[in-house]
């Protein structure tokens, strides 16, 4: 048996930990975020198997390569048998150009595929230590909503999830604010960013560790290994059995956890040919690209693709430390990344609105395909890059493009561009209905502490 992968902070200043204990942490002491030392390498045999297997087959055995020595293998392969009992579609648009739709879960969004994994390991440590611990999220969007379902009844979790109050939709709110039990929503009058920092702060607050508190945003690394595996899954039900064919993503991001999944799935060996990271108008990542300076966009750039309203992104850090920087919790790069090879892997691109719901009438009437906002920005991202480069516009070459919400949850913006009610999936049928439990707190940190304090 290999020894465990231990997992070190992207700011370099607190002690390596285990993957259960940073799974359980959520953020390192010292603010960073948690990487594992040691990227596991998949074997191109390894890869080639998985095109028989299913979903949760493939995901067992890419999680095995990081969990294999933390908990006993038939318990892992029950739990992600039951986390993974939803249909994967790769709905093909043109030629060999795929939409991958992450939106069959029980909140219809990809955060379902690592809300669901990581609240039925954190389950299972918490058995283990007889403990109880208050996982605290903030959420632009589906965050919230997948991590309340995923934890929802769990006796020993309670669960807090910050959103700002005006960016996100009805439906998003509805399926997190509907549960009660376990579960608290607090609604902050201001932006994704900004209930990202009081979670944040929270975390370094010694005042307040006899809370015993974790994270479930994609901060926390128990949201990004089991985000590893849809790519590699696409791979492998769309690949042509050549042993030369590649794939290239194209990835609407935000805080970047999906992303930093695709990233990892790379150099454990996956043949990506090219990421395209599309951002809605929120561009520091596309600017810092082009111009290698990182500037934060403060407040953050309210867009139709709500989610995705992030002028900071936490995985931004990890990012910079996979390609040989450090840049810290506020945005400070201490030691440059080589800027060189990250535009050889990657291709960055801002997609206004405008764009956006361009795309989501032209893909509709050309193809029949309904894009939600997000996935339309990857979608744009996509055609931004094929026009950037048109010698990839190969009708033999493999593209993806994630769907990372039903387009149900946005039903004005879809009814408004294309004139439809997308129909809607069983988790949204009647939730508009349901009482709503939510908790304002204003928008400062004391104001937030003493919440946390008197609420258990």
């Amino acid at each position: 048996m290999f020894p465990p992968i231990l997992y070190y902070s992207t700011n370099l200043k607190a002690p390596r930990v285990t993957f259960r204990e940073a799974l359980l942490k959520g953020l390192a002491p010292d603010r960073g975020l948690y990487m594992p030392e040691l990227i596991p390498p998949l074997s191109m045999p390894e890869i080639d198997a998985f095109s028989a297997l299913s979903y949760d087959e493939i995901a067992l055995r890419v999680m095995q390569k990081f969990l294999s020595t933390e908990l006993p293998g038939d318990i892992f392969a029950t739990l992600v048998k039951d986390a993974y009992n939803f249909d994967v579609p790769l709905e093909k648009v043109v030629d060999r150009k795929y939409i991958m739709r992450l939106d069959q879960g029980p909140t219809a969004s990809f955060k379902d595929f690592a809300a669901r994994m990581m609240g039925r390991l954190i389950n299972y440590y918490l058995g283990i230590e007889n403990r109880q611990l208050i996982i605290l999220t903030a959420t632009s969007g589906d965050t919230g909503s997948a991590i309340a379902n995923a934890f929802f009844g769990l006796n020993n979790i309670k669960v807090v999830v910050l959103f700002p109050e005006t960016e996100v939709t009805l439906r998003q709110r509805k399926q997190m604010t509907t549960l009660g039990k376990n579960i608290l929503i607090v609604a902050i009058d201001g932006k994704f960013d900004d209930c990202q920092a009081l979670v944040k702060q929270a975390f370094s607050d010694h005042e307040l560790e006899f809370l015993n508190l974790s994270s479930a945003n994609s901060i926390n690394i128990g949201r990004l290994i089991p985000q590893i595996v849809y790519y590699f899954y696409a791979f492998a039900k769309l690949r042509n059995g050549n042993s030369g064919d590649d794939i290239t993503f194209s990835v609407p991001s935000g805080n970047f956890g999906d992303m930093m999944g695709g990233v990892l799935a790379m150099k454990m060996g996956l043949p990506v040919r090219k990421f395209i990271i599309a951002t809605n108008a929120n561009d520091e990542f596309p600017v810092l690209l082009k111009t290698q300076k990182y500037d934060k966009i403060e407040p953050s750039r309210n867009c139709i693709s709500s989610a995705m309203n992030v002028g900071h992104p936490s995985n931004l850090a990890r990012l910079i430390a996979l390609y040989g920087g450090v840049m810290d919790e506020k945005g400070n790069i201490s030691k440059q990344p080589d800027y060189t090879l990250m535009n050889k892997d990657i291709h960055g691109v801002s997609i206004s609105d405008n764009l956006t719901r361009d795309t989501i009438r032209y893909v509709y009437d050309k193809y029949k395909v309904i894009l939600e906002p997000h996935g339309a920005v990857g979608w744009a991202g996509l055609n931004d890059y094929l026009n950037t480069y048109p010698a990839e516009d190969n009708p033999d070459a493999l593209f993806v493009s994630l769907e990372t919400a039903h387009p149900a949850k946005f039903p004005v913006e879809i009814n408004n561009i294309l004139g439809i009610d997308p129909e809607l999936p069983e988790s949204l049928k009647g939730i508009e209905h349901k009482h709503e439990y939510i908790i304002k707190v204003n928008n400062n940190y004391p104001a937030f502490k003493e919440f946390l304090k008197y609420s258990f």
